[in-house]
């Protein structure tokens, strides 16, 4: 659980080198696929899997991770099959780390304390719940930390020194710092600005901090990763899947191949990044 979590970032602090946080939507396009996907992500490079809860009112999401999210609703794929993907992919794996992110609406629908038992029982790491806010802890945040699981909380431009230990409070794992306002899959932040963020929310914590939100290219992980402690991906890999599947989204033979090359540069990009770090 947390400790998974902790023993990957002291190891990547060994390294000298940023973490590769790689997102995908569990059930996109089926859930056979995407069980797929999730487990060649550690061999092609990723530290830390960020698994996606989908919800049919994902507000805070760009066009490409809403479509990865109909697609997968369409497909049939429930929190339950969500919760079985993490279940399946621990059977083979039990290192990685993975994060359940999303929004507060499926896991109340659940009922919180049977999604935290099932998420415990299935190895879930952590939680990035989107829509619930600090002043709402007692909803999930708390019972979570209870369970051994962590929450991770999101930190924007817009997070002032007022507001940031408020957003710190009982936030464990790392720090998601989102680099800029808007939807996901924006242009590439300003990398200054991005490393003047990092150094401010670090003043505050000794949590990891990772950055997310622009981020498509192994040239972008490394410029990003050698001010920050990981790198967060997410619409380029939904992308990817996206370009490989039919006309009738189903997938093909290329679709997971499709994923690991992508992984591959983003892992060569942020193992370059501890270059830039020692010079």
């Amino acid at each position: 659980m947390t400790e998974r979590m902790d023993r990957r970032f002291a190891a990547l602090a060994e390294e000298n080198r940023p973490a590769l946080v790689t997102y995908f939507m569990g059930g996109d396009p089926d859930y056979d696929t995407s069980l797929a996907v999730m487990r060649a992500m550690p061999a092609a490079g990723a530290d830390i899997i960020e698994l996606g809860m989908p919800f049919s009112d994902p507000m805070a999401d760009g066009p490409a991770i809403q479509a990865a999210g109909l697609r997968a609703l369409r497909g049939g794929q429930t929190l339950k099959k969500t919760l079985g993907l993490l279940r399946a992919f621990r059977q083979e794996d039990r290192d990685t780390p993975v994060v359940m992110m999303g929004y507060y609406n499926p896991i109340y629908t659940y009922g919180v304390d049977s999604f935290l038992a099932d998420a415990v029982e299935a190895g879930l790491d952590g939680l990035i719940i989107v829509d619930l806010p600090p002043e709402m802890d007692d909803e999930l945040c708390l019972p979570a930390l209870a369970r051994g699981i962590s929450f991770i909380r999101l930190a924007t431009p817009t997070t002032d020194d007022k507001r940031l230990p408020t957003v710190l409070n009982n936030t464990s794992g790392f720090v998601y710092y989102v680099s800029m306002t808007g939807i996901t899959g924006s242009a590439l932040p300003d990398t200054g600005k991005v490393a003047g963020a990092v150094r401010r929310i670090k003043r505050h914590t000794s949590l990891p901090v990772c950055v997310g939100f622009g981020i498509k290219t192994g040239e972008n992980a490394r410029v990003i990763g050698a001010s920050a402690d990981g790198v967060v991906v997410g619409t380029a890999i939904v992308s990817a899947i996206a370009d490989t599947l039919d006309a009738d989204n189903h997938a093909t033979a290329n679709t997971v191949a499709a994923v690991s090359e992508l992984v591959r540069s983003l892992s060569a990009g942020v193992r370059s990044a501890r270059l830039a770090r020692v010079e």
